[in-house]
């Protein structure tokens, strides 16, 4: 997501020199959450995985005008983009954190961006994965590393 040749953070942080340029804007780092490096959050439920992308990568972005995700049934890799989000600002990526199968699609986000935007923990995910193999959700940030790693002390 964002990061395909330029460093981490540059793009969604706004980078300006050494200072990151946030918006002043309180974000929700929910303690259930794992976060990969590159924005998209896990959030697991009954042995599936919800994927969304975090409220600080969606505040990053302005405002979003269209969403295009892959079909359900979908098998993809670690690492694979699963879809785009346009904005005013630019069109990003979005990446899977893991293998797994698309089993469900949210289809409201695509046909109201909108969703995304003002909510994307909650109503705003993306997909609903079932991987094949044993996901290690410790490799991913937790609530308090990710926050620190994108909301400056």
């Amino acid at each position: 997501f964002f990061f395909n040749h330029t460093p981490p953070y540059a793009i969604l942080s706004g980078l300006v020199g050494s200072e990151m340029c946030i918006r002043d804007r309180s974000y929700k780092f929910p303690n259930y959450l794992r976060y990969a490096d590159t924005h998209e959050y896990v959030k697991e439920e009954n042995g599936l995985f919800k994927i969304g992308v975090s409220e600080f990568a969606i505040d990053q972005l302005g405002d979003i005008v269209f969403v295009e995700l892959v079909e359900k049934g979908t098998n993809l890799q670690k690492g694979e983009t699963f879809g785009t989000i346009e904005s005013v600002k630019a069109v990003e990526e979005v990446y899977l954190p893991f293998s797994g199968e698309v089993i469900s699609v949210n289809e409201g986000v695509i046909d109201n961006p909108e969703i995304l935007q003002n909510d994307p923990i909650g109503d705003g995910w993306l997909l609903i994965i079932k991987s094949e193999s044993n996901v290690l959700l410790d490799e991913l940030m937790n609530s308090d590393e990710y926050k620190s790693k994108v909301v400056p002390n």
